[in-house]
């Protein structure tokens, strides 16, 4: 068990390393595909982020349906969709990512590059994902929000609610809505001339790949049907004993516990603490390798005013929301949960809200 959860762990970094690499050299970026279209009308970027869930939709269905992981047993398609969690988290972490120049994956990315902004933004959504898992904004989260949702027989998951209500199986579902929902995002998003840009494709189609990777990585390979030490089937390296894939809210804050209480014996590294340096290393190194790294400070009062709120809006509304623009718009996603289609249109809906308010302020100033 011991070997396992090194290679598990050991796996995860090589993996987010190529995350990083990849995000900085494709500069991937959910908040900035948002503000293309609403200021100018330009969906590249949104066509590299629709094909990176194709490829995530496509891989994810394939390792399902093949019975390399076992979907039911991610945080994702539990039995409960929180539909008011995922719409006012969705929305409060699209305005943050919006303030703090970038979601959770982008801060990894800009603070490898040399932002101390987004060091900032790191600190302020780590303590406010922190907050909202175990202190003072979990109370209106547990008491307020989460309750407020429908509750299902089974797994939310698209497949096995059509396969409770139907003569198929939740198999022949999951090929069917996969399939189908990953090859139409994919025609979409290459159908443009600029969508089959060779930046556009590795930034789709790695991103995508990656997460299918650690999906994988978390699921089969770090998997133990009987735990010697409990008898219990476990998931080696992870922290609530499911099998996980990128997101970057909930990492982030587990990451300042590590830190800050790194003598103790049970704080020990995880899948997303891990995953959270294995992008900020990649980031670095291919900033460093193509001599893109610049420090980067912050402006003024009104900057730091915007990366601060913005960080502990993302922190809030993520762990609210259950993740991020990685973590539902991708990942979510990629296992047909309905309450992450509903959290990541929340999530876009915040983007153009705070899209539209950067640039009513612009105006104002004027």
């Amino acid at each position: 068990m011991h070997t396992l959860d090194h290679v598990v762990l050991g796996s995860t970094f090589l993996i987010s390393l190529l995350f990083g690499v990849v995000m900085h050299r494709t500069q991937f970026c959910t908040m900035g595909s948002v503000a293309d279209i609403v200021n100018f009308g330009d969906w590249t970027r949104m066509r590299m982020w629709l094909l990176a869930i194709a490829t995530a939709t496509l891989g994810t269905t394939w390792l399902a349906a093949s019975g390399q992981i076992d979907l039911a047993r991610s945080i994702y398609t539990s039995p409960d969709i929180t539909w008011l969690a995922a719409l006012v988290g969705g929305v409060l972490f699209g305005i943050g990512m919006v303030l703090a120049s970038g979601c959770g994956s982008k801060t990894l990315v800009r603070l490898g590059g040399g932002s101390l902004k987004a060091l900032v933004v790191f600190v302020m959504l780590g303590l406010g994902a922190y907050a909202t898992l175990r202190g003072i904004t979990a109370e209106p989260r547990v008491y307020l929000l989460d309750p407020v949702a429908l509750h299902l027989a089974g797994t939310q998951d698209l497949p096995s609610l059509l396969a409770r209500h139907t003569s198929w199986s939740a198999r022949a579902w999951l090929l069917l809505l996969g399939d189908g929902a990953g090859w139409g995002l994919a025609a979409w998003a290459l159908w443009a001339r600029e969508g089959r840009d060779s930046r556009l494709l590795l930034g789709g189609l790695g991103i995508g790949a990656l997460v299918v990777a650690l999906w994988w990585i978390s699921g089969h390979l770090g998997y133990v049907a009987e735990d010697p030490r409990t008898l219990q089937s476990t998931f080696v390296g992870t922290e609530g004993n499911h099998l996980e894939s990128f997101t970057f809210v909930a990492p982030l804050a587990s990451t300042l516990n590590w830190l800050l209480l790194y003598s103790d014996s049970s704080n020990v590294l995880n899948i997303g603490i891990v995953s959270v340096f294995g992008v900020v290393a990649g980031a670095a190194l291919h900033a460093l390798a193509t001599r893109r790294f610049r420090w980067e400070g912050l402006s003024g009062v009104e900057d730091t005013a915007n990366h601060m709120v913005g960080g502990l809006l993302m922190g809030i509304g993520g762990v609210t929301a259950l993740g991020c623009t990685i973590g539902q718009g991708i990942t979510g996603v990629s296992t047909l949960s309905p309450t992450s289609w509903l959290a990541l249109a929340s999530i876009i809906a915040g983007g153009v809200i705070g899209v539209r308010y950067q640039a009513w302020r612009v105006e104002r100033s004027a």
